[in-house]
């Protein structure tokens, strides 16, 4: 696999660093809110029901046979991860299909600065058309997603198989991730969602250390608040400088310099 996790995760760090940069952290306050207001009710929801989630789902998989309850304290910690994950995501979906509009904006205004183009204010006519087209990339990327995520769930409650779930579940959360948040400048750039993926692939290991350190970084309170934005600005970053150097994504999802590169090889 080819990238650099370390060099993905710095993405990230940088993308929170350029936050409050004048002109730009006014565009960031919108995903900031939407984000605060979601997770906030994530987090009330898990400690309200997390407790009656996991005895349900424990009931579910072991009979209720006195001699088979000592499984259940082998099994309480992988259920509670996988209630964790599944609650952080779903919740995390709906938070990006509600800001995915003004992501897209912060994107855009984001890469016009590394660009070195004067960056205006966006008017509630230019988000509103955005709407449209960033709510059907959203549901591409559920598309993708869902099928995905079923199957690692299953592959959860296989014995023995079962017990690498949790890891799986967070490989492919990182790569979803790296997926969510790279969509933005990408599709802002008119890059379809089959090119981005491939393009992802290309630097596998450089998206999933982006994508690992925003899954990590959601997962500490307080901080997980300021990281929607910081992510989008990150991923911007990473596609101004590992994509484009003056260059356009062609359909085979590669930069007309790497396929120049490739040819003088």
């Amino acid at each position: 696999m080819k990238g650099n996790p370390l060099r993905g995760a710095n993405f990230l760090l940088r993308g929170l660093a350029m936050l409050p940069e004048k002109g730009i952290r006014h565009f960031v306050v919108v995903p900031l809110l939407i984000n605060i207001f979601i997770f906030t009710g994530a987090i009330w929801l898990l400690f309200d029901q997390m407790g009656y989630w996991i005895d349900y789902l424990l009931s579910a998989i072991l009979p209720d046979w006195d001699w088979l309850q000592f499984l259940r304290y082998l099994l309480w910690p992988m259920i509670a991860i996988l209630v964790l994950i599944m609650v952080y995501y779903s919740f995390s979906v709906v938070a990006n299909i509600i800001a995915a509009p003004f992501n897209g904006i912060l994107s855009e205004k984001v890469e016009q600065r590394l660009r070195g183009v004067t960056v205006t204010d966006s008017g509630w006519k230019e988000i509103m058309a955005l709407i449209p087209r960033t709510i059907a990339r959203e549901l591409s990327k559920l598309l993708y997603y869902l099928p995905r995520l079923l199957f690692l769930i299953i592959l959860a409650f296989i014995p023995v198989v079962g017990m690498i779930a949790p890891i799986l579940l967070f490989l492919f959360g990182c790569w979803m991730m790296a997926i969510q948040y790279c969509d933005y400048p990408m599709d802002n750039n008119k890059v379809s969602f089959r090119q981005m993926k491939d393009s992802l692939k290309q630097r596998r290991l450089t998206s999933l250390g982006f994508g690992g350190l925003i899954s990590l970084g959601m997962m500490i309170p307080l901080l997980n608040l300021l990281l929607m934005p910081a992510a989008v600005v990150g991923a911007t970053i990473f596609w101004v400088e590992e994509y484009t150097d003056g260059s356009e994504i062609d359909l085979s999802g590669l930069t007309r310099q790497q396929q120049l590169d490739d040819k003088r090889s």
